[in-house]
């Protein structure tokens, strides 16, 4: 091999290696950018990631740092904080309308779980994004080039090692969370909106509180701590009131 061929070689690989990290970085901007304005609007709280990465050869990604702020009227906390969520996405159809995630990996997730009587925070969550799934306001959507509404189908999604802190200060219980695996969202339905999404999720993330609160009051009661119980009881069933249960 001559000299000019070996440059010839050098260059087109320096050039495949720039445009492969400059699409990753692209790529990686474009669903951070994304999160941090579609997120917001669909769950009229503040939302932000503090990074993201996603591979259009491999469709590998992650997201880290994801926080979601609780609504209006509770504490200054957040509702939930995930660290860390992998990724597996069908390698270019993040281009398109209609996004195939093969599987979505959460693990260690952190909920904050505040209530009042018959209100709760996570409630006034999933009550804001059940009301941008039913509105009209198309704005609220991401949307591709051509102007259609962004479909998601997610195959696989896994959460696990979660805990919920329920209540906020000195008083609060800090609860592990029965682990959520779902399948073959969106699959049916030809792709669902992101908040008909995160309506779907969230609704098993309830499922999965009642199950740490319900599993806590047995504990507790084991060990004869029956004021402690009938705090824990009352929580679970303010959140079965909520959501009916769970099984909505």
């Amino acid at each position: 091999m001559n000299k000019k061929l070996l440059v010839i070689v050098g260059i087109t690989a320096a050039l495949l290696l720039a445009v492969y990290v400059g699409l990753e970085f692209f790529l990686g901007s474009i669903v951070k950018a994304g999160v941090d304005s579609f997120g917001p609007r669909i769950t009229q709280t503040s939302v932000s990631v503090a990074g993201a990465h996603l591979s259009p050869f491999s469709g590998g990604g992650t997201l880290t740092g994801l926080t979601v702020g609780n609504p209006k009227g509770w504490s200054e906390n957040n509702a939930f904080y995930l660290g860390k969520v992998r990724l597996s996405v069908k390698p270019f159809s993040i281009f398109g309308d209609h996004i195939v995630v093969d599987e979505v990996f959460i693990e260690q997730p952190e909920f904050n779980y505040e209530t009042k009587i018959i209100a709760s925070n996570i409630g006034d969550l999933l009550k804001n994004i059940e009301a941008v799934t039913g509105s009209a306001d198309k704005g609220a959507q991401p949307t591709a080039k051509s102007g259609k509404p962004i479909k998601f189908e997610v195959k696989r999604f896994r959460m696990q090692n979660g805990t919920v802190r329920v209540g906020f200060g000195p008083t609060a219980i800090k609860l592990p969370m029965p682990p959520i695996a779902l399948n073959d969202l969106g699959t049916k339905e030809g792709g669902i909106t992101a908040d008909q999404l995160t309506v779907a999720v969230m609704r098993s993330v309830t499922s999965s509180v009642i199950g740490a609160t319900a599993q806590a009051a047995g504990q507790i009661g084991k060990t004869g701590g029956a004021a402690a119980v009938e705090g824990v009881k009352q929580t679970g069933e303010a959140i079965k009131n909520l959501f009916g249960g769970g099984n909505k």
